[in-house]
């Protein structure tokens, strides 16, 4: 079902438009801007030597040709592996390493290298300043070996790019997410007026009330929530929450996200959302 144009519920490509292009590289972030994503989502984690990478799991092995934990391995390390030809062809003989997808065209290397997230940021930039409005929605990944250095490397280059305090005319074009509480709180302890999300896999006792963690105006359930417990999405209206729902890429979920009045459906086919939303 295609609905009429719906401009309120924001569309966020999750990791980029990541059922086009290998997930988290430039060449998936491009796809997302070019499909119309109001937004884009991405993962940080903190490099041996103090970079902010976009890189989902704890190590290289799914998303790289390369081995090992991204907090052991130096920038210089993970620039030196492919990001992308798990997604364009690769060595479908490597049965411990992703699953090759053959039949696509390869991507401009750089477009598939490592993604700092200050590459990213500057993306965002350069997107800006021509007109393209997109926001940017970062999530922390927890446990790390590096506890807060990850939020306090973060704010610092948010801080660097102008990022770290919302505009007093318009909405935050950046906002943090995480299921971690203790990482949103470290969020809001430095930088209180930065908008921060509440992931969830599940509903704790402590939330099904609607509640969330203090200062924290966004819920991030996922999409299994919403199937199974409708009437949350209601519950965390009523308490004063935004609904910002991962990962939503079927058309029957789309629908629900719609009839519940969700704020923002993060998916992984940014283009197939806004067209089922009305808005291709």
């Amino acid at each position: 079902m295609t609905h009429a144009r719906q401009p309120h519920i924001q569309v966020v490509a999750h990791r980029g438009a990541s059922e086009d292009a290998p997930e988290h590289t430039l060449a998936a972030y491009k796809k997302a801007v070019e499909d119309g994503a109001d937004a884009l989502e991405c993962d940080v984690r903190l490099t041996a030597d103090g970079h902010l990478v976009c890189v989902h799991d704890r190590r290289v092995n799914r998303t790289s040709n390369g081995r090992g934990a991204v907090s052991a391995l130096e920038l210089a390390d993970l620039a030196a592996l492919d990001f992308g030809s798990w997604r364009y062809g690769g060595d479908p003989g490597d049965t411990e390493g992703p699953d090759w997808d053959e039949g696509q065209d390869p991507a401009d290397p750089r477009d598939t290298s490592v993604l700092t997230l200050e590459r990213l940021l500057e993306l965002v930039a350069e997107n800006n300043a021509s007109g393209r409005r997109v926001q940017l929605a970062i999530e922390t990944k927890h446990p790390t070996r590096w506890a807060g250095q990850v939020e306090e490397r973060l704010l610092h280059l948010l801080k660097r790019f102008g990022l770290d305090t919302p505009p007093a005319d318009g909405p935050s074009p950046v906002r943090v997410m995480s299921f971690s509480a203790r990482s949103l709180h470290r969020v809001r302890a430095a930088s209180p007026t930065l908008p921060t999300v509440y992931l969830m896999q599940f509903v704790s006792p402590r939330h099904r009330d609607g509640r969330l963690p203090e200062g924290v105006r966004i819920a991030g359930p996922g999409i299994r929530i919403l199937r199974n417990h409708p009437g949350y999405v209601a519950k965390l209206k009523r308490a004063g929450h935004q609904v910002h729902v991962w990962t939503v890429n079927e058309p029957a979920d789309v629908e629900l996200c719609v009839r519940l009045g969700v704020d923002a459906i993060i998916t992984n086919r940014p283009k197939q959302v806004l067209s089922q939303l009305g808005r291709a």
